[in-house]
């Protein structure tokens, strides 16, 4: 059995995971309103560029889509990186001072198991994407093809914030397929049924006999 200065890292490492995790809670209750703020951000500037048709105000959209992009994918890190945190530090800790083989929080690791994860994780990526990469570059080319309004400095600005939409969407990307090698976890395969290799059958010595 643990000694009592186990017993109290035990309480101390308990206490540091909830920690945490309402860190993580939070989180991730703050990046899924981002998506919803885009979109909202979306309905206005296209409401203005109909009301005043003005197509400046196409190029406030990739400014407001890379500002909450950004602050999106960052949060998203922490948030799998809390994750990680807890497997590869927190779990083989607790392990190691209850001497045990039972593995403590286990569900950081049960709800990525199921053969469909990778699948999910793709799929939020491709919306990841068209929420902060489509729509502003659909902006831009836009707002390049409305003919008056394009200007030397405004093509300037225009080309800025390509790179930067451009750059997000490779962080995004690249993000995403870091996931098969995080530590601690292992991308679920699909099961196959396989035939039993049949045994060889024995060949006859010399003489004919086995």
């Amino acid at each position: 059995m643990p000694s009592g200065e186990d017993t109290t890292a035990v309480q101390v490492l308990l206490a540091e995971y909830d920690r945490i995790k309402e860190e993580q809670k939070s989180r991730i209750g703050f990046r899924d309103n981002l998506l919803y703020v885009t979109l909202a951000a979306m309905v206005a500037v296209v409401v203005a560029v109909g009301q005043t048709r003005n197509s400046v105000f196409l190029l406030t959209l990739p400014a407001i889509s890379f500002i909450l992009g950004w602050t999106y994918f960052v949060n998203d890190v922490k948030i799998r990186a809390i994750g990680q945190y807890v497997q590869s530090a927190l779990v083989p800790r607790l392990s190691e001072l209850t001497q045990s083989r039972f593995e403590a929080f286990g569900w950081e690791i049960a709800h990525r198991s199921d053969v469909r994860y990778l699948q999910r994780r793709t799929i939020q990526c491709l919306v990841d994407l068209a929420a902060f990469v489509l729509m502003p570059l659909t902006a831009l080319a836009a707002y390049w093809l409305s003919g008056p309004s394009l200007t030397f400095l405004l093509l300037a600005v225009s080309l800025l914030e390509t790179s930067a939409v451009v750059l997000l969407a490779f962080e995004i990307i690249l993000h995403t397929a870091r996931l098969g090698r995080i530590p601690g976890f292992r991308a679920p395969r699909r099961t196959s049924r396989r035939t039993p290799p049949v045994a060889p059958l024995p060949r006859a010595g010399i003489g004919g006999r086995t």
